[in-house]
């Protein structure tokens, strides 16, 4: 079955999608981008995706390249051509062509870019019964961090660690020794008193749609719950540990480096906002 993208303004045969060379996303990383989740062909969280798209366009200065009533359609219009059920579609707007030259272009067309992925799942039996690794590292990455950048280059080295390291994420730590976020999540604790804690979203972290919900969604549960930074050592000693992303949900955490979290199992309050988030994400999330 062919796969199809869609490129400024045409849907293209995966295979066949160009960029072009001067394109400022390719040649500056100038550019914005967004993940969203689909569970039974409809998009989870698709607004608050949008929104933020938006913020991270104006806080670039980058013009929308369409009105976001078409962007709509269009996501769904290349989900139909995919058939994609279950999975993510990725947008991807940047500054536009131009002769190379670091200041804005006086006269360039934002470029849009979307494409789609099938999932079986979105978690494997084993990390959910398990849970997974995280590493800790410096955080090296710039100071707007709430603008989601395609300027990933600090997360894709981040990763790379994790990975060689075995494990499932790399959580990043400012020079105080406080976890801001992983370099594709969001991370959370349950302190030994039962409080679930996340740093709060300033431009130290990426304010994430699916970290939102959760938030939402443990308020309405009556979660004991805290924003606010927590040191590397207090992760450590914590009941419980998860990171959030619109592609992993809750995911468990159960080892932070060589230290186990909690007895070593996926904690209770983890699981049951997992739950709470993929029934939310099935009904009144999606759209």
């Amino acid at each position: 079955m062919a796969r199809y993208a869609y490129v400024n303004g045409r849907f293209v045969p995966h295979g066949e999608a160009m960029v072009h060379v001067e394109d400022r996303g390719f040649q500056f990383a100038d550019g914005v981008y967004e993940v969203v989740t689909i569970i039974d062909g409809r998009l989870v969280d698709e607004q608050g995706h949008l929104d933020r798209l938006a913020r991270s366009l104006n806080e670039l200065r980058i013009a929308r390249p369409v009105a976001p009533p078409v962007l709509k359609l269009l996501m769904r219009r290349l989900i139909a051509r995919n058939h994609v059920t279950q999975g993510t579609i990725y947008l991807q707007i940047t500054r536009g062509v131009a002769p190379r030259d670091f200041k804005f272009p006086k006269h360039s067309h934002s470029s849009l870019v979307m494409t789609t992925k099938r999932a079986a799942a979105f978690a494997t039996p084993e990390q959910l019964e398990n849970g997974v690794k995280v590493i800790s590292i410096p955080d090296i990455r710039w100071l707007r961090r709430d603008i989601k950048s395609v300027a990933l280059l600090p997360q894709v080295l981040g990763k790379q660690q994790a990975v060689e390291a075995g494990a499932f994420e790399a959580w990043q730590l400012d020079p105080d020794g406080n976890v801001t976020e992983g370099c594709s999540s969001n991370a959370w604790i349950v302190t030994e008193d039962g409080t679930l804690v996340t740093r709060y979203a300033n431009n130290l972290i990426l304010n994430g749609v699916t970290r939102l919900s959760i938030i939402r969604l443990a308020r309405e549960a009556g979660i004991p719950f805290e924003e606010r930074p927590f040191s590397l050592e207090e992760a450590y000693r914590a009941r419980e540990a998860f990171v959030s992303s619109a592609s992993t949900f809750v995911m468990p955490v159960t080892r932070i480096d060589d230290r186990t979290v909690g007895n070593g199992k996926p904690g209770s309050l983890g699981e049951r906002l997992r739950q709470a988030y993929l029934e939310y994400a099935r009904t009144a999330g999606a759209s």
